[in-house]
């Protein structure tokens, strides 16, 4: 029975396709865009082999002054390191998500000590979507639906179909995607946070001052 390809010293090939991006094996970020509206989602468990060590754990966040949204699949520690390199190219950039992404890619493809790091990042504004590996892969998805780690195929087709046959806000599509990975995935929770772009306030602001117009006119 072949149990797959080995190196000279009959170890196992993990990676035989290097340029691939590699799985990671916890957690479930979600991003889903309607138009300019895009929100992303995390759940909170994070997993030491088969341990839950935490279950309230924050992947997700807000960058640049809340203009981007940001979320992580992998270890924590090489995620937030990653979210600093993707803060001081945004700064560096003005702001530009698809500049910053492709020279945070480079840096972390071609640097001795980034290249051992080992997440995925989904990275918007409320223009676009990215995701971005250690491989030097930037890639945007064709219809606004991306998801990654262990439980991200899971709440990416739940999110699909929703989007295709429900008129639902993202938030809850987001939300009810979410819920159905953490039901399959082991290594994924329902303890969901889910930031959006415009956030609520700003929605509301804008809400208000569209009412405004109208009253005065």
């Amino acid at each position: 029975m072949s149990h797959g390809e080995r190196n000279k010293r009959g170890e196992p090939l993990l990676n035989k396709y290097p340029n691939a991006i590699p799985p990671i094996r916890a957690t479930t970020i979600l991003s889903v865009r309607r138009e300019n509206e895009v929100v992303i989602a995390g759940d909170g468990q994070v997993s030491m082999g088969d341990t839950i060590m935490k279950t309230t754990a924050r992947k997700v966040r807000t960058m640049y002054d809340g203009e981007i949204l940001a979320g992580f699949a992998g270890t924590s520690a090489d995620a937030f390191t990653l979210f600093e390199k993707f803060e001081a190219k945004l700064d560096e950039y003005n702001g530009n998500v698809t500049r910053s992404a492709v020279e945070l890619a480079k840096e972390w493809r071609t640097d001795k000590m980034l290249r051992h790091l080992e997440a995925l990042l989904i990275v918007c504004d409320e223009e676009i979507t990215l995701v971005i590996s250690g491989t030097g892969d930037v890639i945007e998805p064709d219809d606004g639906v991306i998801a990654i780690g262990s439980g991200g195929p899971y709440a990416q087709a739940a999110a699909k179909a929703l989007m295709k046959f429900t008129d639902l806000p993202l938030k809850t599509i987001a939300e009810e995607a979410m819920k159905l990975a953490a039901e399959i995935c082991v290594f994924t929770n329902d303890h969901i946070l889910i930031e959006s772009l415009p956030n609520e306030e700003e929605k509301e602001e804008k809400e208000k001052k569209k009412n405004n117009r109208n009253h005065t006119k």
